[in-house]
């Protein structure tokens, strides 16, 4: 009997383990990024980009991500229409020549996302002016316009942060990607003054000497600097679109504890955004400086240098104060054996991870092409388990708190085509009360009408219409419509009951 009982305890003690695990909350970040720096685009032409770009949308569409960042802007060029830029070699391999035929790759994007009900975040790399690789110049780029308020480091070149005149560029750039495109978040990585190499100072005597401002730390300096244009970034941006979300992908290690105690450090031994690219990252969370924060902690858990866990605890308990995404790296994640299993990839144990520290939000994928493939089956697993469900956005109180109106006039009715849930968008006084999208909640007969009990939420939307699953009508259920706006604040709910 007792043998019984402790076999009853055992397979509970699972299930309660399993549930913990697959536990989907009805808010999370399910980020991706879609890079052109690597010239996986670079040529092709206008249907072949357009149905590469489709294949990963609609992989990552079955995933149930919510979010792309899509990189727009890699070397001081564009993948857009600029006014300011040419258009970017890794379009149409030529540094300035316009698509032929034409097409602009940021609105197309913006469409497909929002159609699958994704926010698109435009991706820009501010400081960098040219990559290795990049051999030619168009007459327009800012090199060869502006070439002295740059600097030359290990084949690349960059606008040194240190000038006004380069911030401020940078900045008038963004607000114009945010003015004139229809984007949800304007997204920059981990590139501030360049990675360094050793033995090979950064030029920057002569900026130093007139902008110091009696400043003799150059590490402080070139920190201040950064700081200067990551405030004066956010400014321009909502300024433009006040709920246009500011985003930054550091590297994924702020300090080592080992390189003194001025900053909070981790129990790590890599390269660090404060002390090698004089990017204070917790400075800029913590004045509100940034909208959410998506450090890179590619690593696995296990790494000798920059283990998973430990930085993902650091940033969970050091980054809090702005919503806090984990940039995960797929093929890593693939190629790393589970340390309680080794017949496992890592995939579970780092879902767990972050889903068990309530700082963290959500998670940004590094790269939309690896889930394409399906690398490791990680795409499968996200889809058919750790995402088998939509998400809305994490609330984002400090831009926008206040909830749009409810859908009106809801109604389920026939059509041609089938059984379909229609509704009326709330009406608004300004573009942030506007209804963007709307979730659909559905419960069985004799169930508790609670939306926010995610395992409920069936579907988001753009439209204002939800295709009915019926099959003969003898299931009664009520299904549940809100609205959301641009922060994703939901309006009270709205019901309608049905057979299917």
């Amino acid at each position: 009997m007792m043998r019984k009982f402790l076999l009853l305890l055992a397979v509970l003690a699972a299930s309660v383990s399993l549930s913990a695990q697959t536990a989907q909350p009805k808010r999370e970040f399910r980020g991706a990024w879609i890079q052109i720096i690597n010239g996986q685009f670079q040529g092709m032409s206008r249907s072949a980009m357009q149905a590469e770009l489709t294949r990963h949308l609609d992989a990552m569409q079955r995933c149930h991500i919510n979010a792309v960042m899509f990189q727009v802007r890699g070397e001081a060029d564009a993948f857009y229409a600029s006014p300011y830029e040419p258009w970017s070699r890794f379009l149409t391999g030529t540094q300035g020549k316009a698509p032929n035929p034409y097409w602009d790759p940021l609105a197309w994007m913006v469409d497909e996302c929002h159609r699958r009900g994704m926010e698109l975040h435009a991706w820009i790399n501010p400081f960098r002016a040219k990559t290795k690789g990049t051999t030619m110049l168009s007459q327009k780029h800012y090199v060869v316009q502006h070439g002295d308020r740059c600097f030359s480091y290990d084949g690349l070149m960059l606008l040194d942060p240190a000038l006004p005149e380069n911030r401020a560029y940078i900045c008038r750039v963004a607000a114009d990607i945010v003015r004139r495109y229809d984007v949800d978040g304007l997204h920059i990585d981990d590139y501030f003054y360049p990675y360094p190499v050793a033995g090979l100072p950064i030029p920057d005597d002569a900026s130093f000497a007139k902008y110091n401002n009696g400043m003799t730390d150059r590490a402080e300096w070139r920190r201040q600097n950064v700081n200067r244009f990551i405030a004066q970034l956010h400014d321009s941006i909502h300024a433009a679109k006040p709920w246009v979300k500011f985003g930054i992908s550091p590297f994924g290690i702020y300090h080592n504890q080992t390189n003194g105690t001025k900053v909070p450090g981790s129990a790590t031994k890599g390269l660090q955004n404060y002390d090698d690219l004089y990017a204070d990252i917790l400075y800029w969370v913590n004045q509100g400086w940034v909208d959410y924060n998506v450090p890179q902690v590619y690593w696995e858990i296990g790494h000798a240098v920059a283990e998973h866990e430990t930085l993902v605890r650091w940033w969970a308990r050091h980054a809090a104060n702005r919503p806090l995404f984990i940039g995960q790296d797929v093929e890593r994640t693939a190629r790393a054996a589970d340390k309680t299993n080794p017949q496992q990839h890592q995939l579970g144990a780092k879902m767990q991870l972050a889903r068990s520290l309530p700082s963290v939000g959500g998670a940004c994928w590094w790269y939309s092409a690896a889930l394409a493939r399906n690398e490791g089956n990680i795409a499968n697993a996200l889809a058919g388990h750790y995402y088998s469900r939509p998400a809305l956005q994490p609330l984002m109180p400090f831009i926008d708190d206040k909830a749009p109106g409810k859908p009106r006039k809801v109604k389920a009715l026939w059509m041609p085509e089938g059984y379909y849930l229609f509704w009326t968008a709330p009406k608004a006084r300004t573009a942030m009360d506007e209804a963007r999208t709307y979730a659909i909640y559905r419960f069985a007969k004799g169930e508790k009408i609670n939306i926010d009990d995610a395992s409920h939420l069936v579907a988001t939307t753009d439209k204002t219409f939800y295709a009915l699953p019926y099959e003969d009508g003898s299931q009664r259920y009520t299904y549940v419509v809100t609205a959301l706006d641009r922060l994703s604040n939901e309006s009270k709910p709205v019901k309608e009951k049905v057979k299917l």
